[in-house]
């Protein structure tokens, strides 16, 4: 079973995510958009019909997104096959978070890594798959 298919998105904690999201927009040329997040889109190089997007966002710093408060960074990863990389995991012994999330851009589960740190990840719905 393939497990990971790329990065979905980078996240991380910031003291002024409105300050932070407007200095990458100036000098980094980030396209944060008016909702606060910046969406790179791509293309899968041995499948190029298969679209996918990787997203940039800066939360605030006191979010309980990413679990622990003292994570600064948390990473989606995504999936082909959500609930049954979850089973796998469950299989392995990976520390599953119990709390999914499901909407018309995915579902959503975390897992935690050895260190403790909030992993998520992500399954697209059939169209961002290009399927």
């Amino acid at each position: 079973m393939k497990r990971v298919t790329g990065i979905g998105g980078v996240f991380f904690r910031s003291k002024d995510p409105t300050a932070t999201n407007a200095w990458y927009k100036e000098h980094l040329g980030v396209p944060v958009g008016d909702d606060g997040h910046a969406s790179f889109r791509w293309r899968d190089d041995e499948q190029p019909q298969r679209r996918g997007m990787t997203v940039w966002a800066a939360f605030e710093a006191d979010t309980d997104y990413f679990g622990k408060p003292n994570q600064q960074w948390m990473i989606n990863y995504c999936v082909e096959d959500l609930d049954a990389l979850l089973e796998e995991l469950q299989r392995e012994g990976v520390e599953i978070v119990p709390h999914r999330e499901e909407y018309e851009y995915g579902k959503f589960a975390w897992i935690v890594d050895p260190d403790g740190n909030r992993i998520e990840l992500w399954e697209p719905p059939r169209s961002d798959k290009g399927s």
